[in-house]
Formats: structure tokens, sequence, C-alpha cells
């Protein structure tokens, strides 16, 4: 008969729940400081609710009222050292970590508010009202919260989204040799997202000290969990990926606190990433002043027996019990509470000329200036002052013949003698003699513990590496075998990465390198073999290099690692194994942001173009012998960073240009540039920019069929004869 033996999960999985003698033994100044806190989160949503109301919040107003136990509970047993990032519905979080920032002794609920924390109530309610003096000038409003002073390092729109960027604050923390933690909060919805499983597993494989804290609050919108989740009890999750995890009830702070302290000392002493399950209730709908039975998805009753067990009550109850506070002094602070949010929305906002009574404004002088809108998309690039840049004609170092592959490997292996904050990150970078194509040859042994091979799952690896970045003690390299990888990390890549640092005030660096490999032409197929230019132009905020020379990869690399921007360095397969100058010994120079090269010089018709194909243009007006044609290599490819002043000197010559590109046209980085030279350059052309670039779909295995998807130097020899006739 066949044997059955049970499986018992390694990691454990318990419920916490407070008694009355876990009560009885906390500590006065932690209870009242813990009704200080509730009392002050709910008081400032419910007024942000008022405004909500009136039309004074631009966008929506997600408020947690009813779900500030979980977030005060577990964030006042943390430090400042301690990051914390949330969700779309993340007031309460965001609120709880800078108030027992600027207030690390406690607040006194029977005194005045102390400024500092005034000061943030007030700043917080700016930036959601999206006003000037909020902490990211009103662009974050009520979703993106970040002061990393306080170790809040953002709030999330995306579902999910924030929870890879906290695997790259834990990674830094413990990088560092400190014992910070990161806690990464999250609902009942997100915990089906890719993106969240993915860090699970790519947090307990590394031992991170990271908090997966779960807002399971029943409802994503207004679709219940039990609809959604084979398994409600979601801390059920934890044990499978090994991951010691705890169930508690989020409605009371201190079984809150008390399960937050057992995981805090798991993951302090090295244990890895801890789960934690809040089970917690939002009072309103998903977004606005109104309950959820107002829309139908919820009965009164449901809502009631929740409001029931609401975490002010409860706490306020043990503190009458013990003698500690009286319900009169309670009453009073949550009057003087009251008061306080009223005076915070005086200094915002003025009477409405000539509205009725009790009609209200944002005082004008609270806006940001709309000029502000754009700034800071990227960095001024001041982090190069004092660089050395280098071109051909100016290197006085030795050059000789090498393969690209070797200069590659040589300029990373020479930045991460030199910088020790260089961190590599991919799949299979560790081995195979220098991963899939020799790009990380000799790292792994020369710099253990900085080359880090990561499971398959971009957008894991690829939103650590974010979170790492911006946490600023750490430089990532992350690689992507193949560039098609990047809509799998798409949300990371330009919901996340690239928006940060304008999202978020303007301020912020996000020093964060991506390697991504072309693959045309290697029979690798559609979904290994496109060119990202054309979709990495259109994401704000990023940079885009596009090595075609040995002596190019060098400086652009060593540009990249330098920028304080996001930078996505290209590499097409077939410049691995070409052979070119480059630097022999001098690996230390730049080359300048936004600088073209002229490959070679003519007067009768420009042609741009970028990576292998520039080579292949080269190939075609050799073997036409005959055309007159001036050969620029743009190696810089996002929008603030294209060398106009080299177009422009070469089309006021020629007054005819040509962009040649390899790949399909529907991903085309061509379009846009050549849009932008039809405007800025009409008047010296003589005839409409033309193109040459693949076929509308993307490359087939048959070598046959792929090349026929594609663009290559017999393509732009044709093209070259036809404008040769006009």
């Amino acid at each position: 008969m066949t044997q059955e033996n049970r499986l018992e999960p390694a990691a454990p999985w318990v419920e916490v729940v407070a008694t009355d003698a876990d009560w009885d033994a906390a500590d006065p100044a932690l209870l009242t400081n813990m009704l200080s806190h509730l009392v002050l989160i709910r008081a400032f949503e419910e007024y942000v609710l008022e405004l909500a109301r009136d039309g004074l919040i631009h966008g929506p107003a997600h408020s947690s009222i009813g779900q500030e136990g979980g977030a005060v509970g577990s964030v006042l047993a943390l430090t400042s050292a301690d990051t914390v990032n949330g969700s779309h519905r993340g007031h309460h979080q965001f609120l709880a970590k800078v108030l027992a920032h600027v207030a690390p002794g406690g607040i006194d609920p029977t005194l005045d508010l102390p400024d500092e924390a005034r000061a943030v109530l007030l700043r917080g309610l700016a930036e959601i009202c999206g006003l000037d003096r909020g902490f990211s000038h009103g662009r974050g409003g009520s979703m993106h919260l970040q002061w990393k002073e306080a170790g809040a390092i953002g709030t999330n729109a995306i579902v999910g989204g924030g929870v890879p960027l906290a695997a790259g604050s834990a990674w830094a923390h413990r990088q560092a040799g400190t014992d910070a933690v990161a806690v990464t909060y999250f609902g009942d919805g997100a915990i089906n997202i890719g993106s969240t499983l993915e860090t699970f597993n790519l947090a307990a494989a590394w031992r991170l000290p990271l908090c997966f804290f779960v807002e399971n609050n029943l409802y994503a919108v207004s679709t219940h969990v039990a609809e959604v989740t084979g398994e409600p009890r979601l801390s059920a999750r934890g044990p499978g990926f090994g991951i010691p995890s705890w169930k508690v009830d989020g409605m009371d702070p201190l079984a809150v606190h008390l399960t937050m302290r057992q995981a805090l000392a798991h993951m302090r002493s090295g244990g890895g990433p801890a789960l934690i399950e809040a089970d917690v209730y939002r009072y309103f709908h998903q977004n606005g002043p109104f309950p959820g039975s107002a829309f139908g998805y919820r009965t009164k009753e449901e809502e009631k027996a929740w409001r029931d067990r609401d975490p002010i009550r409860r706490v306020s109850a043990h503190l009458t019990r013990r003698g500690i506070l009286t319900e009169d002094q309670i009453e009073a602070a949550i009057g003087r509470t009251a008061k306080l949010m009223a005076g915070l929305g005086e200094e915002l906002l003025e009477p409405l000329p000539g509205g009725k009574p009790g009609q209200r404004r944002i005082r004008p002088q609270e806006w940001p200036d709309p000029a502000f809108a754009d700034v800071g998309v990227r960095g001024d690039l001041s982090e190069f002052a004092g660089a050395r840049f280098e071109d051909l004609e100016t290197f006085s170092g030795t050059l000789a013949e090498q393969k690209f592959i070797e200069a590659v490997a040589a300029v990373m292996t020479r930045r991460m003698e030199s910088d020790d904050t260089i961190v590599v990150m991919g799949e299979d970078v560790h081995r195979l003699n220098g991963g899939t194509n020799g790009a990380t040859r000799g790292l792994p042994e020369r710099f253990p513990g900085r080359i880090l091979a990561t499971p398959i799952s971009e957008n894991a690896f690829t939103g650590l590496g974010g979170g790492i970045a911006l946490d600023g003690r750490f430089l990532p390299v992350v690689e992507f075998m193949y560039a098609d990888f990047m809509w799998v990390a798409a949300d990371q890549l330009f919901n996340q990465i690239g928006k940060a640092r304008h999202m978020f005030g303007g301020d912020g660096e996000v020093p964060f390198v991506l390697r991504s490999k072309v693959a045309m032409g290697t029979g690798y197929g559609s979904q290994h073999s496109m060119d990202p230019a054309g979709i990495f132009a259109t994401a704000p905020g990023w940079r885009i290099v596009a090595p075609s020379t040995p002596f190019d990869y060098v400086g652009l690399m060593n540009s990249a690692l330098r920028c304080k921007d996001p930078v996505v360095v290209l590499e097409h397969v077939d410049l691995y194994t070409s052979v070119g100058q480059g630097p022999v010994g001098d690996l230390d120079y730049c080359l300048p942001v936004g600088k073209a090269a002229v490959r070679r010089s003519g007067s009768k018709l420009t042609v741009i173009s970028y990576l292998a194909m520039a080579n292949h243009v080269l190939e075609a007006i050799d073997s036409l012998g005959d055309v007159d044609a001036e050969v620029i290599d743009l190696r810089w490819l996002d929008r603030a960073s294209i060398d106009w002043d080299t177009i422009g000197a070469s089309i006021k010559k020629t007054n005819m240009a040509l962009i040649a590109e390899q790949g399909p046209a529907g991903t085309s980085y061509g379009g846009w540039l050549a849009d932008e030279i039809n405007r800025r350059f009409f008047d010296w052309l003589d005839h409409p920019v033309e193109r040459v670039t693949g076929g509308e779909a993307s490359p087939s295995i048959s070598k046959v069929l792929e090349r026929a998807a594609i663009a290559r130097s017999e393509e732009v020899a044709v093209k070259l004869t036809e404008m040769a006739g006009y």
C-alpha cells in the first residue's frame, strides 16, 4: 500500500493574540504614545476626507481610517534607521513613521503637539493637496509620500510595485553592516501580484532583513478576498517560501506591536525575512468619504461589527482601565487634535472669493509654479564636475585592436576595483566564465558578495536594484540577458525607477545602470531579439547609451556609472566579437554626456545611426563607393542627451537626412527622432527625413525569415542609392 508522509513547512506560522496580562504589562508610555499616533492619524485622515468632499483634493483620497492599528503598532517598534514603504492607501504608514522619527521619545496626548510633529502633519497635508510646501512639492499627492530622512522611502500607487524596492533597501542595510530592517506594507490585492511573490522568493533565498506586512482589509476595491484567493489566511504564503510568518488582529495595536517585536528579533539576528498578516478594516470605500455599504458590496452590519473593534476605542479602554488616563483626558486629546487639523487647514485654505459662506479654496500662493512641471525628470549632471572626458581625437593613451567583449569585462573590473559600492546582479552572471557572453569574466572570484546571481524573476531583481539605487549607499548594475525581458520588468523600469526622481520632487538621485542585450540576427526569435531604444526613449527619466566600439564602450560605461540618473547601456551581440580600437591600461575616462561621433565626413547626405547599425551604414557606403555621406553615430539616445549641435551642423551642410536602424518599425527609435528633426531643421531640409528600419514583425527563428525582418547594410545601400537621385 502506498505510504504517505505528512510534510510540514520548515518555517513557523503562528497567530499572536494579546491578552489582558500583556496589556497590564505594557509600558504606560508606549500606550499613551500609541494613542497619540492613532488619534493624530485618524484626525488627519478625517480632515483629508472633508477636503475631498469639498473638492479640494485633486485626485484620489484613499483613506486608511480603521486600519491605523496595524501601522502604529508595527512602526512604534522600529527606529529611524529602519525603512518602510507602502501602498496607495498609505497615509497611516507614512504618518506613523514620520511622527515616530520627529518624536522618538513619544507624544504625550495630554499636551500640545510638538512643533516638529505639527510641521510634518502640515507638510503631509500640503502634499496630499498637491501644494509646493509638500514633501514632494505636490507631485506625489495622496499616493506617493516620501521623506527619506525619516526612513519613509515612498508609498506607491502600483499595487505591489513597492515590494521589490523595499527588498533593495533591506539588501543595502545588510550590505552596509547595520542591523536595520525594511518593512513593506501592502494589502490582500498585492499578495497575488507576481512581483510580490517573486520578492518573497528572492528575499528568502538571500535572507534579507525584510518584513512583508500584509494589511488584510478583506476587499480589493469591492472584491472580497475569499472570491479570489484559495487560502484567505494570507500569512499561509510565507511558509511556502521558507519565511517565518505571523497572523495577528490588526485592530489590536498592542498585539501588532508584540508581533513586530518578534519579527524584528528574527530579522535583526540575521534570520532573513518575516511576514506579518494583520486583519484590518477600512471604514470607507476604496476612495472618498463614503462607506462601502453605500456601493452595495458590504453590509452595514459588517461595518458596525468592525467599528466596534476600533483600535482607538481598544487602546482608550485599557488606558482608562489601568488608570493611566481618564476618559475626559482622552476626549480632550481627540478634540485638541481636531482643532489642530482645522488650524493646519487654515494655513493652506482661504474663503472662496464671491462664494457661499463656508466655501474655501487653496491659497493661490501655495500652488507650485507651473514652470516646475518638468524640473527634475533627470538630474543636472553636476556629478560630472571634475570628470576626465576623452574622445578618440583627444586620447593620449595607448590604443590597440581588441574585441568589444574584452572592453566590457575590463571596464567593469576596473570600476569595481576603484568603487566598492558597485554590485552586479542578473541571471547567470556568476558562472560560465563571465556569464553567457563573458561580460563578468573574473569578477565573481575577485569581488565575492558583489556579483549576485538572481532567480529568473526580472521584476523582483530589477526592483531590488531600484531600491538599492534609491537608498544611495550602493550602485547597482543590473543585467538583462535579453532586452525583451524589459517587458517582464516594465513596472519596475518605467513606473518605478524611471519616474522616482521626478515623482518625489526632483531632488532624489537614482544611480542605476541596466545592461540590456540586443540579439537580432542570432536566431533567438521574436522574444529574444528586440532593440528597446525606441521604448526607453518614450519613457521619462532614463538616459540611454549605445556604444558601437570598444573605445566608446569604456567611456560610455564610465559615464553611466558616474551618472546619478538611471542609464540603460545597450549592447548588440554582433559587436561582442567585433574588433576595434580600445584603450590599453587606461580605463578611467568618460565620454561626454550628449556627444555624438562623426564616423565619416560628407557633404551630400547625413546618415544617423547607432549600435551595430552604424557599422552597417559604413559598410553600405563603402560598397557603393561614390556616396558622399556623413555618418553620425549617436552614442547617447535619450531626449535630454541627443547631440543636436552635431546633427544640426551636418543637416545644415547636407540638407538631407536618413535615419538607419535595424529593428522593427513598430518599436522604432527613429520615429520620434525623425519628427524632431523635421521640426527643428525644416528650413534646411530639401526632402523629408528618410528612414531604414526592419519590417513590422519581430524577427523569426528561421534564418531566412529573420534576415527578411531586420535591416542591415544591404537595406541601407538600397536607400542610399534611392536618395542619391533626389
